[in-house]
C-alpha cells in the first residue's frame, strides 16, 4: 500500500515487487498526484496491479480490508506541487495506526519524515512519539537518518510487526 502516492515512484516500486498476480492499493488527496502516478503505471504496463484512490491515507481502513505485507508513508507536499498542501500528523497518527492494524505478521510500515518545509517539524514529532510508543512485543521501530546531513533532512522510520 502507498498511503501517499505523490508522484508515483514508490507505487511503481510496489508494483514491480508485488508482481502480475499482486495488489497495490495508492492514496493521495490530490488530483495531479493520482494522475502523474496513473501515467507511470500506464508507462510501465502496471495497471492492473494497482488501485488509484483519490482519498487521504486516514480513510486506510476504508479501502482495503485485506492484510498487507507492506505500507509507505512519504510525508510532507507534493514535489513540485503546492507547498501548502502538506500531510498533517492527525491523519497521519490516525492512519499509520489503521496501516499497523492491516499488517501481516514480519509486515513493514515505512515512513519518510520531512521536517524542514513549515508543518513538517509538528509531523515529525507526532510519527517520533509515535513509533517510540509502540508495544515492543508487537512491532520493532527503527529511526534511520543521514549522520552528516544539514538540520530539517528527511529522515527514516521502519515499523516490522513482531512474527
Amino acid at each position: 500500500m502507498d498511503a501517499t502516492c505523490g508522484n508515483g515512484h514508490d507505487t511503481l516500486l510496489l508494483a514491480d515487487v508485488v508482481g502480475p498476480t499482486g495488489k497495490v492499493w495508492a492514496f493521495d488527496i490530490q488530483e495531479e498526484a493520482i494522475r502523474q502516478t496513473g501515467q507511470k503505471l500506464e508507462k510501465s504496463g502496471q495497471t492492473e496491479r494497482v488501485k488509484l484512490l483519490l482519498a487521504g491515507h486516514e480513510t486506510l481502513s476504508e479501502h482495503v480490508s485485506i492484510p498487507v505485507k507492506a505500507v509507505i508513508f512519504n510525508l510532507g507536499y507534493l514535489p513540485g506541487g503546492d507547498r501548502g498542501i502538506i500531510t498533517k500528523p492527525e491523519t497521519t497518527i490516525t492512519a499509520l495506526q489503521q496501516a499497523l492494524q492491516l499488517l501481516l505478521p514480519t509486515g513493514v510500515v515505512a515512513i519518510t519524515v520531512y521536517p524542514g518545509h513549515p508543518g513538517g517539524d509538528n509531523e515529525e514529532t507526532a510519527v517520533s512519539r509515535w513509533s517510540g510508543s509502540l508495544d515492543q512485543r508487537l512491532f520493532h521501530a527503527w529511526r534511520m537518518g543521514q549522520v552528516n546531513a544539514m538540520p530539517g533532512a528527511p529522515y527514516f522510520f521502519l515499523i516490522q510487526k513482531a512474527a
